[in-house]
């Protein structure tokens, strides 16, 4: 068995680490594997969630909106 270490890992995170484990009866390596899966899977619906989803403003209300930035930032002296 290889052994790998946990930089900057709090001994409170440690100790949650290892009685998940023991709960699960899984060894901790397959446990992490398995929260990082997670996690993914997670993450991932989000994103398509957030990029594929319902569109709260027509494009032609995201032009205005850009419009008014653009004049906006100029009358405040912003750069582009």
């Amino acid at each position: 068995m290889e052994i790998k270490t946990i930089k900057g890992i709090s001994s409170d995170a440690w100790i949650k680490l290892k009685i998940l484990s023991a709960k699960n009866k899984i060894p901790m390596g397959k446990l992490v594997e398995n929260m990082i899966d997670n996690y993914e899977r997670q993450n991932e619906k989000f994103w398509k969630d957030i990029l594929g989803g319902e569109r709260i403003i027509s494009d032609k209300e995201a032009e205005q909106l850009q419009e008014m930035v653009i004049k906006l930032r100029k009358e405040w002296g912003f750069r582009k």
